[in-house]
């Protein structure tokens, strides 16, 4: 099994300085190993390809109920673990107080005071990186008030720093600002510290924390060695805290934004010829001027820059079209109710099929574009689109044997079973495999061969595809 964090301390111990035969004896491991992990990731460096390896997923009972969990840790501060478990039983909930005593724990707010300790590093060492939210009123829109996104990434020792305003908050966004802010510097800390976010860091275990496998993948091709603060300490990461409020006070602070655009280009100004220009109130010295001797000492970059492209899993419904942020994409091909891999660049959605071959490019749909369909041939009809019996028989008997026993019964059942096993079919394209298994096990117990049955039951008792919102939509939703 690939140790994403043991390559990366390999690699980053290496840019500092260690021959290939003390890494092997540090690590305990042998020199083969420690020249193909270096050889590797040089290769990824130069040719920038990301491979498509579907990771595993693992879920919690507990998940569908956190929501609910957090709002009423907002509404009665003092509720215990126990009283929670007891509501989220009439909720549904399978699972023992166990989960629950340990996920209410780790979101419950601290209340001890903490020192505030500021570290100064050497030059090139470390640099940090957060996000910030705002309402901000712009002149040019009548609507309400809207809420700005801004990232900010800054280099701990010249206190120079890079602000970029952004749409979102996931993983995909966070990977292009700091290639952004790695162009803007013309180099990379070697080490880089953020927050617990989703992006970074999947969980803490034993006092250390667990990153991420892609941003481990990320900070390996630049070289830099990512850390982290500690749960419910933002202190920690207090040189990118305070920026952020230099920013509301003097950027957002008097100032009149026309719309987004507006508010881009004043802050690219306002980074040159304001933030790199004062004086900064601890090291008395100007970002700019400090950043002369800092920048030698940042890393080199690579020749090509780490592939930010987002890869989701989609099933192909009815209309031969695969939806992607309310958007349809259309499918060439025999792909109906089959699981495929998107790419998702900035601005393009590439479709492959099930064996990662490439079967369309399409344009990504900007927000706010009326167009429902994106990339449908002019001679696209609606027969396409339709399966005979004997494939859908066949793709229906590959969910499993329960499936394969109920529609050899329906068959029977009916005069003209495709349009019923069609429409079994597409029920992939909104629940999950195994809630599908699960309803058509319970509807062949009670002898009922009616799919609009199994529909309902899935609408009352199943979660939807779409109904929970993860923070990164890229895990793949794989098919039993």
């Amino acid at each position: 099994m690939k140790d994403e964090l043991f390559e990366n301390s390999v690699i980053y111990h290496h840019g500092q300085g260690w021959s290939v035969r003390r890494l092997a004896r540090e690590y305990r491991c042998g020199r083969n190993r420690i020249l193909r992990i270096l050889r590797e990731n040089e290769q990824r460096r130069a040719q920038g390809v990301k491979t498509l390896v579907p990771p595993k997923v693992y879920s919690s009972k507990l998940d569908p109920h956190k929501e609910y969990i957090q709002e009423l840790l907002q509404k009665f501060e003092k509720i215990t673990a126990q009283r929670i478990y007891e509501m989220i039983l009439e909720k549904g909930y399978p699972g023992k107080i166990s989960q629950v005593e340990v996920y209410v724990r780790s979101i419950r707010k601290s209340k001890m005071p903490e020192v505030i300790q500021c570290v100064e590093t050497l030059p090139g060492q470390r640099a940090a990186h957060d996000w910030s939210d705002y309402i901000i009123e712009f002149t040019s829109s009548s609507a309400k008030p809207q809420k700005v996104t801004f990232f900010s990434y800054i280099l701990a020792y010249s206190r120079r720093q890079y602000i970029e305003v952004v749409e979102d908050k996931t993983q995909q966004t966070l990977f292009e600002c700091l290639v952004h802010a790695f162009m803007y510097f013309d180099g990379v800390a070697r080490e880089i510290k953020g927050d617990n976010q989703k992006a970074c860091v999947d969980r803490w275990e034993c006092g250390q924390p667990i990153f991420n496998r892609h941003y481990l993948g990320f900070a390996s091709h630049y070289g830099f060695r990512p850390l982290t603060i500690r749960p419910g300490r933002p202190m920690e990461n207090l040189k990118v805290e305070r920026p952020f409020y230099y920013l509301e006070t003097n950027f957002l602070n008097g100032r009149i934004f026309r719309d987004k655009n507006d508010l881009k280009e004043q802050l690219r100004n306002w980074l040159t010829y304001v933030n790199d220009m004062r004086m900064h109130r601890t090291t008395r010295r100007r970002p700019i001027d400090m950043f002369v001797d800092e920048a030698p000492c940042l890393l080199p970059l690579p020749k090509t820059h780490y592939d930010t492209s987002l890869i989701v899993y989609r099933v192909v419904n009815q209309e031969s079209c695969v939806n992607y942020q309310g958007y349809h994409y259309f499918v060439p091909g025999d792909h109906l109710f089959k699981s495929i891999p998107l790419r998702v660049t900035s601005n393009q959605v590439i479709v492959y099929s099930h064996d990662f071959r490439l079967l369309a490019e399409h344009p990504l749909a900007a927000k706010g574009d009326k167009g429902r369909y994106i990339g449908l041939p002019r001679t696209y009809t609606q027969t396409q689109s339709r399966l005979t019996l004997s494939q859908s028989k066949q793709r229906l008997s590959a969910m499993g044997k329960v499936m394969e026993a109920y529609v050899e019964k329906l068959v029977l059942h009916k005069k003209d079973p495709t349009f019923s096993l069609n429409t079994l079919l597409s029920l992939k394209v909104h629940y999950y495999t195994e809630d599908i298994l699960k309803a058509v096990d319970r509807a062949m117990s009670h002898g009922v061969y009616d799919v609009k049955t199994i529909e309902r039951f899935l609408k009352t008792h199943a979660q939807g595809r779409d109904a929970i919102k993860t923070l990164f939509d890229q895990i793949p939703d794989y098919e039993d």
